[in-house]
């Protein structure tokens, strides 16, 4: 087997079955018996629960049962990141509202019935009399005194104030020579990921036992949080995560809905069923983004940039979601340094509830609403000083020399070259002649503008503990099973649980190049919390640097006992005897043609007639990895657009993307994730905008009226890269999964408003849609 494993573009090993339509989805599991659920939701943002009739729905031939919160006993939903040192008040939430709601699509009854349509009406059937509240939407009106409180045991619906600080930031801001302000409202987005939220579960008497088919990306999580609020043993627990049809951090989430439909599987005696529709997913599934922040830069008159302080208000929805309170703090604040040498930065972010859908991870989950104020506001200040974007960046760019670098946040980056990584954006786009060409241009009916974004992220989460530090509820390594059979071929079984990046053929990959077994020989096991290790799943870029880690270091380990038992073979000294992953073989080390073949030593381990003294039968191992320190991938992305000055119509004519993510296991899948990632965060600065009105209705309900890009709005992305292994990972990887949609969004918004900068346009509000391109171009 050659080496070369590693690095080549393998064709996916899951898209036949995807692309074919023999894929196993949580819809497509039917079980004898089965019934199916349907919620019943609040039309109000928030109201008090006078009544509910279910005596209609019950009476509706086919309806199995009808309950309301007095009939279920269930916990309140669990909060799994409680940060600390911030004054976090964490209201009960339950599946189903007890006398009130806060939400438009707060649950309050549930329907279960023979087919999803005698569901549907029944539910239709469900008399709910409401007592309608004033609602809040908006986070900066709801701490202002006299707004509508959602709960009593939060006053002001301030959840939290969490603050950070790193320097001396007064006096940064007091010897200034120029400071920089502005207002950015990075809003609030709805995850749409191609399968809705859907679960099966099916109750065992004999065992008093649980199976669950759910849309998860962290199965031993949902199983974790499912016995908190059900009162249930995990070990009566067995969670399984099939295909996945996306996720982008939705499905990160523990929802009571879902807890619900588990504890129905046994008051029914039945196999249950419940999918979402989009609209459902849209009301009740977790929001993304929707800060508002309050930006102060301090520098040099030469651009030497010396302070930052942000305030931020986040809106975290009518409840706090699994890891509300970490988004907007820890995973948003401890980036605001950037690619920078930043030494005095200073955060405040207040939590705040409103009337809305809850408000969680969603793709990059607080790193893009860092990486945009902060590549915002350097462009505002090259603007301010009068000089070249690129100018600032360099001047202020941590340098490769430098590294490991700590900065004012606390973050040590551990590798990286950001000045190569934007000098080569810079000569694959032309830049120069670009700039020469926008000068021509200036009075023209195209004009033309080009968006610098230097981006860094922190992923890769561990280490464990860092994250228990800020109240993250478990550690987040991961874990490994690699097992060989009799036969040679190989089976993993990984903790982590991909929904369509592709890692049965990355993680495939790597087992692959460290033991020297065909691609084809090697299946992923996930997903299946009876048969994986306890893991803590996919999300944060997590998957190849932690999951893939383990996996390295199983198979490492499992290359280690193979040479004792090859040794014995061989009759030699263990010390004398070498592995050749390119032949999958070992070799004695003074005598290379002597060999045996590790699928020869897997079969001896299960002959167990040959082995040498201590080692036991079987060619397996298990690895729990935790890294030593989080990955930071980077890159420098350019945009360059064409602005219609008539319309405010945008044309994106360039997307240059240069990224560092470390060792490529499959350049394929690396650019496929940029490439994903890209367009996800053009949706937000191009169209994308979750939008309510006073009351708290969501306006943007359906596809209909939430805009997403297609491939009609989606550009050509060049895609190259620069290569710095992570000096601390097992295989020098880095992440890649969230990197595009950090970068993205400040490229495109810098972009149209450096097309605009002679007209004296210095921000416009994201989404650009074309009329409030055109209205900054009239207002100025």
């Amino acid at each position: 087997m050659s080496r070369q494993v590693l690095g080549a573009r393998v064709l996916r090993k899951e898209d036949p079955r995807l692309v074919t339509g023999t894929g196993s989805f949580t819809a497509d599991i039917k079980l004898p018996g089965m019934v199916y659920v349907r919620f019943v939701r609040s039309p109000y943002a928030h109201a008090k629960i006078k009544s509910i009739d279910t005596s209609k729905a019950k009476a509706l031939k086919g309806v199995v049962a009808v309950f309301t919160a007095k009939d279920v006993k269930l916990n309140p939903v669990p909060t799994a990141w409680t940060i600390p040192n911030a004054d976090l008040k964490i209201p009960k939430y339950y599946p189903l509202a007890v006398d009130k709601v806060r939400y438009v699509g707060d649950p309050v009854a549930v329907v279960v019935a023979e087919d999803p349509y005698t569901a549907r009406d029944a539910a239709e059937l469900v008399e709910v009399e409401y007592e309608p509240l004033p609602a809040v939407v908006e986070q900066e009106e709801a701490v202002k005194p006299g707004a509508p409180q959602l709960y009593d045991e939060v006053p002001n619906n301030v959840a939290f104030t969490w603050r950070l600080s790193g320097g001396n930031v007064d006096a940064a801001f007091a010897s200034a020579d120029v400071v920089v302000k502005h207002k950015f409202v990075n809003q609030r987005l709805q995850p749409t990921a191609m399968e809705t939220r859907a679960v099966v579960a099916e109750y065992n008497a004999s065992t008093d036992s649980y199976t669950v088919w759910i849309t998860s990306q962290n199965p031993h999580v949902h199983r974790l949080l499912f016995s908190a609020i059900l009162g249930v043993p995990e070990h009566k627990l067995r969670v399984i995560a099939p295909d996945v049809g996306g996720g982008f951090g939705s499905k990160i989430t523990v929802y009571g809905d879902e807890a619900l439909v588990v504890y129905l599987s046994k008051l029914v005696r039945k196999p249950v069923y419940w999918w979402e529709e989009r609209s459902e997913n849209y009301h009740s599934s977790t929001h993304g983004r929707d800060h508002v922040e309050y930006v102060e830069l301090a520098a040099k008159s030469d651009g030497t940039i010396t302070g930052l302080r942000v305030k931020v208000y986040a809106n975290l929805g009518a409840y706090l979601s699994t890891a509300a309170p970490g988004v907007p703090t820890y995973l948003f604040a401890l980036m605001l340094s950037g690619c920078y040498k930043i030494p005095n930065i200073q955060a405040e972010v207040v939590g705040v509830l409103t009337n809305t859908s809850p408000v969680d991870a969603y793709r990059g989950a607080g790193r893009p609403e860092a990486s945009y104020l902060l590549e915002r506001m350097v462009d505002l200040l090259s603007r301010r000083l009068g000089k070249d974007p690129v100018e600032i960046r360099l001047k202020n760019f941590i340098q490769k020399d430098e590294m490991p670098y700590t900065v004012a946040t606390g973050l040590t980056y551990d590798s990286g070259d950001y000045a190569a990584a934007l000098k080569k954006a810079l000569e694959i786009v032309g830049y120069e002649k670009l700039r020469e060409e926008q000068k021509r241009r200036r009075n023209a009916e195209k004009l033309l503008g080009i968006g610098i974004s230097s981006y860094i992220e922190v992923c890769g989460l561990g280490p464990s503990k860092a994250v228990r530090g800020t109240g993250f509820g478990l550690g987040l390594w991961e874990s490994a099973t690699v097992r060989m059979h009799p036969s040679g071929k190989v089976s993993v079984y990984t903790g982590s649980s991909p929904h369509g990046q592709g890692e049965e053929t990355t993680f495939a990959q790597i087992v692959s190049y460290e033991l020297g077994v065909p691609v084809e020989d090697v299946e992923i096991i996930h997903g299946d919390t009876a048969m994986i290790p306890f893991g803590m799943g996919t999300y944060g870029s997590r998957t190849t640097p932690v999951g893939g880690g383990a996996i390295a270091l199983a198979c490492r380990e499992l290359v280690a006992k193979g040479a004792k038992i090859a040794a014995h073979l061989l009759d030699t000294r263990v010390e004398n005897v070498v592995f050749d992953a390119g032949r999958g073989a070992y070799l004695v080390r003074d005598n290379p043609q002597r060999s045996v073949s590790i699928q020869e030593v897997a079969i001896a381990s299960y002959q167990a007639d040959r082995l040498p003294p201590g080692v036991e039968p079987g060619f397996e191992a298990t690895k729990f990895y935790d890294p030593e320190n989080f990955v930071f991938p980077y890159g420098t992305h350019i945009c360059v657009v064409e602005v219609d000055a008539q319309t405010g119509q945008v044309e994106i004519k360039r997307y240059v993307a240069v990224d560092d993510c470390g060792v490529h296991i499959n350049p394929m899948l690396v650019e496929g994730q940029v490439h994903g990632g890209v367009v996800q965060g053009l949706g937000q600065a191009m169209l994308e905008h979750s939008v309510y009105d006073k009351s708290g209705t969501l306006i943007t309900a359906s596809l209909n009226e939430y805009a997403i890009p297609t491939s009609v709005e989606s550009p050509k992305i060049e895609s190259h890269f620069i290569y710095t292994p992570s000096p601390h990972n097992p295989l020098g990887v880095k992440g890649v999964g969230e990197t595009g949609t950090i970068a993205s969004a400040q490229a495109y918004v810098n972009a149209v408003v450096d097309a605009l900068s002679h007209l004296g346009v210095q921000d416009i509000q994201m989404p650009l849609t074309p009329e409030r391109v055109w209205r900054a171009i009239h207002r100025s």
